[in-house]
């Protein structure tokens, strides 16, 4: 089953035979529901996630609650922070939590950092997923930077519609309002200019994004 999942969604790794049978035999396949917090700020990594099913999303929380989506986990993907936090042995900065019910190979920290050492296929998979998320992060923060809160908006709504291979965007203004560390009143607000504008179409619970 997990040389299955790890054929189908991470090939640069069952490329090796050896290395593709000895993370199927030291790592097991867990669910985890929508809303579940598998990376708490303040822990310590216990596991490397392999996601194969569902969706994953990372925050970072400032000294007023006020919360930023850094980046999405895709099936295919792990969490970058997860890695360099289990190298560096530190607590976390940042939250990780699962956006759409996931299926996840999880691999106990300390038979990931043997791996490391043993494979350099593993390493060459992590440096890439790593420059990946980098620049991912970096649009984040040019967004956020440079960008007025309009635009922020209809980028944030461009890469949801673009990872969940859909027009719409299932989410609450206040969901939204989270991942942007803005607030329900001010979102609202825009979501009402863009669909203005002819941008978007407002529905119950969710966006389309025309």
């Amino acid at each position: 089953m997990i040389e299955t999942a790890l054929q189908t969604y991470f090939p640069q790794l069952a490329i090796m035979p050896e290395l593709k049978k000895e993370i199927a035999n030291i790592s097991s396949i867990v669910h985890l529901e929508k809303g579940t917090v598998f990376l708490k700020e303040g822990s310590y990594v216990k596991v490397i996630p392999l996601l194969i099913q569902g969706l994953a999303k990372v925050y970072k929380e400032d000294e007023n609650g006020h919360e930023v989506l850094l980046y999405y986990i895709k099936p295919g993907e792990s969490c970058i922070t997860s890695v360099t936090l289990m190298n560096r042995n530190e607590a976390s900065n940042v939250k990780a939590i699962i956006e759409e019910d996931a299926e996840v190979v999880v691999i106990p920290t300390d038979k990931a950092l043997k791996i490391a050492q043993k494979y350099p296929k593993w390493n060459e998979f992590i440096y890439e997923l790593f420059s990946h998320k980098f620049l991912e992060l970096i649009n984040v923060i040019k967004v956020l930077t440079f960008s007025n809160k309009d635009t922020r908006l209809l980028e944030y709504l461009k890469k949801a519609v673009a990872i969940k291979g859909s027009n719409s965007v299932q989410a609450t203004h206040q969901q939204i309002a989270d991942d942007l560390g803005s607030s329900r009143e001010v979102i609202s607000r825009l979501l009402k200019k863009l669909e203005h504008q002819g941008l978007v179409r407002l529905q119950q619970g969710s966006i389309e994004l025309l």
